[in-house]
């Protein structure tokens, strides 16, 4: 039986700090993997094929944040290989393993101990004007639509199924998967979205408009995106904040959910809310409880957490 083929994508800071990466490496090859290094994947351009890992590729092991694992996507798009997350930043939403844990998730990788999460992807289309194709490109986080120049505003028409909702100016606009649904688009008021959830949400950043609420759509909708003619700036689109180009006045964005999915390897079975919870140390005992100072009916005090969630 041959070797078995392994990636690790890193980042160049992550392989000079320390030995962590030669550690990794030193034992997948014990545990019979080929190896190959990858520490930095520069961003190709929109509209652009990236370059892919080897047909034999058995799993990409990814040593960083979720930035990180947004740059290794690109090389498993478009195939069934699955992504193993091992978190070195700061929230690590997509990792699945702290950085204490590689040991035992290398040896889980090795004795093929994980499950398939799978994740949907957005297929992004910009038509320029003029031209008689449109770029594509797609997302695994989110498209943002940004003004290209800073002190003006972008003027946009959002449609849902070719049918006109709104318009008004804008410093942007985000589509964001329920992946990218705790990322950019968290960031500015937009809701979660749990990532089984086949849906799009578009969430205005900075509207100047009465009704620019969020908008979620299911997976047979598409929104578009019209830059006006008469817009007092022209845009800057970007996906997973690596793709980008500019958008001449007069463009059209259309996005939808893609054929493709992002493979991600889970080694447990934590259910995404109690992950939501840890991540973003949520406070599951609520300001009122923790000042009554009455005993519940149950016996136990108000200020403390019920025996489910003391974990927390």
């Amino acid at each position: 039986m041959g070797a078995r083929s392994a990636v690790v994508v890193t980042h160049s800071r992550v392989r000079a700090s320390g030995h962590l990466v030669d550690e990794v490496e030193e034992q997948l090859r014990r545990d019979g993997f080929r190896v190959s290094i990858v520490d930095n994947i520069a961003a190709p351009e929109f509209g652009s094929p990236s370059q892919q890992v080897a047909d034999d590729t058995e799993i990409v092991i990814v040593l960083g944040g979720d930035g990180t694992i947004l740059r290794a996507a690109e090389l498993v798009k478009g195939t069934d290989v699955p992504i193993l997350g091992v978190n070195l930043g700061h929230v690590g939403f997509l990792a699945e393993f702290e950085s204490f844990q590689i040991g035992e998730a290398i040896r889980r990788v090795a004795d093929h101990d994980y499950s398939i999460d799978e994740r949907m992807v957005a297929h992004v289309d910009l038509w320029i004007p003029g031209a008689d194709r449109p770029l594509s490109d797609w997302a695994l986080n989110d498209m943002t639509l940004e003004r290209y120049d800073r002190g003006k505003m972008i003027e946009v028409s959002v449609r849902v199924d070719d049918v006109e909702m709104s318009s008004f100016g804008c410093d942007g606009m985000i589509v964001a998967t329920p992946t990218g649904s705790t990322a950019y688009a968290f960031s500015v008021g937009g809701p979660i979205v749990w990532p089984d959830a086949q849906s799009l949400q578009m969430v205005p950043i900075a509207a100047h408009a009465l009704f620019a609420r969020s908008l979620i759509i299911g997976p047979k909708s598409q929104f578009t995106l019209d830059v006006l003619g008469d817009s007092q700036s022209a845009g800057w689109i970007c996906n997973d904040g690596r793709r980008q180009r500019p958008v001449p006045k007069r463009s059209r964005i259309v996005v939808r959910q893609s054929h493709d999915i992002l493979r991600l390897a889970r080694l447990s079975g934590v259910p995404f809310t109690r992950r939501l919870v840890s991540k973003f140390d949520l406070p599951v005992v609520g300001w009122r409880e923790q000042h009554r100072p009455s005993v519940a009916a149950n016996g136990q005090n108000q200020g403390e957490p019920p025996e489910s969630n003391k974990e927390y």
